[in-house]
């Protein structure tokens, strides 16, 4: 069956005991009580590689701002990397965001301040009413969406540039220090393009300097919907196992359902790892894929672009779904955004 462009939906009908993909959409089901996840369960924690393979652990994944803490810090205004026919700039002083992402010279993210593609932390999507829960202790975080605070505090702060070198660079920020975040942390970003041009590696880490709090990682890339080019609007393509029912809040109920149609601006569930398409026919097809990120927000409903956000947790995962930063266990994340050109 073929896909699907933004405006249409359906399910694809799947072999035996295989998950259906969604290609924009999905019929609608039964729902699902949600199973909360005891505090002592283990999370599957894939460790985060680079696009060539190799594995950053050590001290490039774990303690990267100790590893880097021979460098000079600085605030640069744009990094420009490149490899191949690829080339992406990102801007450390605005918020450590992907400004621009070429391939073969054709642009792949939208334009404007508020677009390219940002980081999320410490949470992703909303929070209820800026409030979180943590140590039976609650504190309250700005309120940017509404009655809901969005998106975290980092992506248009000022980070420092670490490392740098023709196809990657480390960044960092400091949580706690020039924003209301209530718990002192280091956010450490690594970027690195593929030797080949065909990808980019985007790996986060959130470490405690102090005491242990409840974060969130993620990114939120806006991609074009139409490349510009003269050809079709963009065809998603993914397979998750749940979708997070959508209050009228905009957060979620708790309830897990079979993935409705789109137009989406919701969380997925996908269990075993992030894998969406993103398919420009005859142009350029790009996969975003995550081994350590277990939901996905699909935002399709702007005209030019649409979102696909791998993140640790889902929208009010700070108080439903807390995952702890402790001293010892940092919160590590990494995606892989790789394409091939169809043209």
């Amino acid at each position: 069956m073929g896909t699907t462009p933004a405006t249409g939906a359906h399910r694809q009908t799947p072999g035996p005991g295989a998950k259906p993909r969604l290609r924009e959409g999905a019929g609608i089901g039964e729902t699902h009580p949600r199973q909360p996840r005891s505090q002592a369960e283990p999370r599957s924690r894939a460790e985060p590689r680079s696009q060539g393979g190799t594995p950053l652990r050590g001290a490039a994944a774990r303690r990267p701002h100790t590893a880097y803490a021979r460098y000079v810090t600085t605030h640069t205004t744009q990094v420009h990397l490149a490899a191949a026919e690829t080339e992406l700039t990102i801007e450390p002083a605005h918020g450590c965001r992907i400004a621009s992402l070429k391939v073969r010279g054709t642009e792949l993210l939208r334009q404007g301040e508020k677009y390219g593609s940002f980081v999320m932390v410490p949470w992703c999507g909303r929070t209820d009413r800026g409030r979180v829960v943590n140590g039976g202790e609650t504190y309250h975080l700005p309120v940017t969406d509404g009655p809901h605070a969005m998106h975290g505090l980092a992506r248009a702060a000022a980070w420092q540039t670490v490392r740098m070198n023709e196809r990657s660079a480390a960044f960092t920020y400091e949580l706690g220090m020039a924003d209301p975040w209530p718990w002192p942390g280091t956010v450490t970003q690594v970027i690195e393009v593929a030797e080949d041009g065909g990808g980019v590696t985007l790996a986060l880490g959130v470490e405690t300097i102090g005491d242990s709090f409840p974060a969130q990682v993620g990114w939120h890339p806006w991609f074009l919907r139409n490349l510009g080019q003269g050809g079709q609007d963009v065809r998603i393509d993914f397979s998750p196992e749940w979708q997070e029912e959508r209050g009228d809040d905009e957060l979620p109920t708790g309830r897990r359902i079979d993935p409705r149609p789109g137009p989406w601006d919701d969380c997925f569930g996908m269990p075993d790892g992030v894998d969406v398409t993103l398919t420009w026919p005859g142009e350029l097809e790009l996969k975003v894929v995550s081994r350590s990120a277990e939901w996905v927000v699909i935002y399709d409903k702007q005209e030019t672009a649409v979102c696909v956000e791998p993140q640790s947790g889902p929208p009010n995962g700070l108080n439903t779904d807390p995952r702890l930063v402790t001293p010892i266990e940092p919160l590590e994340i990494a995606t892989t955004w790789s394409w091939k050109v169809l043209a």
